[in-house]
């Protein structure tokens, strides 16, 4: 066992140039390809089809597998912040020193080789969109970042993604300090926001020399108030989520919605914000803020136009995390079809969080992100057989096997 993993650790590092021919390959962006390939050379697409179309470069290493789908991306999650252990030293996902820190960078503490993040690649998610967690009015920034790499600089893709934002039950404070209501919560937002509008106008008029110091903190609003950035606000109940939208219109911010449980209550009042969603986790219990979610929600959206994604979300107790492609599968079997439910996880995740151009889907000169299987990803007796990303294969279903 230790020779079979040392040989897939070397070859994870070299291998650059491989192919994948498949019984079934799913390009999400066309139609499903029978007995297809895919070539990936130098860690990006370069050539996707039937085979008897597709001439394979001679001496290329092929993988044949059953089912080959893009890379899945899990559209929200904490994971690289809260590690494995479980214990306060690997725990980064919120700060409780004070109820608003948008200023804290995700890149600053994201842990790329916690066991978490190979768990998720060894099951087929190649990109998570993660970063600072629920549990603070405004807990910080997220980041997008490839699920194999050894450092930062090699895994992360967008560095500062969204600020992330929670409204209802989770952050309330009985214990005398803000936010203690709902009221309390929506007013300490509006504040930091026109504080900001206030600090970029000083900004505007201030002679040469006389501008304002810098804030970490209104500089990062500032890139919300101008639509750079999203506010990721986590919102589950109905009138947490109509908060949102309100103080979305109020000032034109770039919105996206985080668990919203309730959103099937409120299916007009989302589609007419124009935000999107990314659904809370599927497999979650129904319990607390979350007692009325709706296992058809996605279907819901879906048949609404409302853009929605999955996501794993936080997870309080041991592993820490959940996977995203399990949560996606619940959605299979209430109400989206195998299509509707591949895209949410693929190229619709891609296009929400504003990394098309480079996965989601099986094109020439995207990066070589692929998830294998051994039938429909989304029955549960099904087997992740492979994860390739950026044209390295970093799982080959062994892992799997301990």
């Amino acid at each position: 066992m230790r020779v079979l993993l040392l040989t897939l650790f070397c070859l994870t590092l070299t291998a650059q140039d491989i192919a994948v021919r498949a019984e079934k390959l799913y390009t999400v962006s066309g139609a499903m390809i029978t007995d297809g390939v895919i070539i990936i050379q130098k860690g990006k697409i370069t050539a996707v089809g039937k085979a008897s179309d597709i001439q394979v470069p001679e001496g290329m290493k092929v993988l044949r597998h059953k089912v080959a789908v893009p890379g899945l991306i899990d559209g929200h999650s904490t994971v690289g912040f809260s590690g494995l252990l479980n214990q306060p030293h690997d725990q980064d996902q919120v700060e409780r020193s004070a109820p608003m820190q948008p200023e804290l960078r995700a890149i600053d503490a994201y842990n790329p080789k916690d066991p978490l993040v190979r768990f998720l690649s060894n099951r087929g998610i190649t990109t998570v969109h993660t970063g600072h967690g629920p549990g603070a009015l405004i807990s910080g920034q997220t980041l997008i970042a490839k699920t194999f790499g050894n450092t930062i600089d090699e895994t992360v893709m967008v560095p500062e993604a969204m600020i992330a934002a929670t409204l209802g039950d989770s952050i309330r404070n009985t214990e005398g300090k803000a936010p203690g209501t709902r009221s309390k919560a929506m007013a300490m937002l509006r504040s930091e926001l026109l504080a900001t509008q206030d600090f970029m106008k000083k900004r505007r008029v201030a002679k040469s020399g006389q501008e304002p110091d810098r804030s970490l903190r209104m500089e990062a609003l500032i890139q919300v108030l101008r639509r750079e950035r999203p506010l990721l606000i986590t919102a589950q109940k109905s009138i947490d989520i109509m908060g949102a939208l309100r103080l979305a219109k109020e000032f034109n911010i770039q919105l996206v919605l985080d668990g919203a449980s309730d959103a099937h209550l409120l299916i007009q009042e989302i589609k007419t914000s124009g935000v999107s969603v990314i659904i809370h986790p599927l497999m979650t219990y129904p319990r607390g803020e979350m007692e009325n979610m709706n296992l058809e929600t996605p279907s819901l959206l879906q048949k609404a136009g409302i853009p929605f994604i999955f996501q794993s979300g936080y997870e309080a107790y041991v592993p820490k995390t959940r996977v995203v492609l399990w949560e996606a599968g619940m959605a299979a079997g209430n109400g989206l079809s195998f299509d509707q439910t591949l895209y949410a996880v693929t190229l619709g995740a891609a296009r929400l969080l504003g990394i098309q151009g480079r996965v989601g889907s099986l094109e020439v000169g995207k990066d070589g992100d692929l998830a294998l299987f051994t039938g429909d990803p989304f029955e549960w007796t099904t087997r992740c057989t492979g994860t390739i990303i950026n044209g390295r294969l970093v799982s080959d279903g062994e892992a799997l096997k301990d």
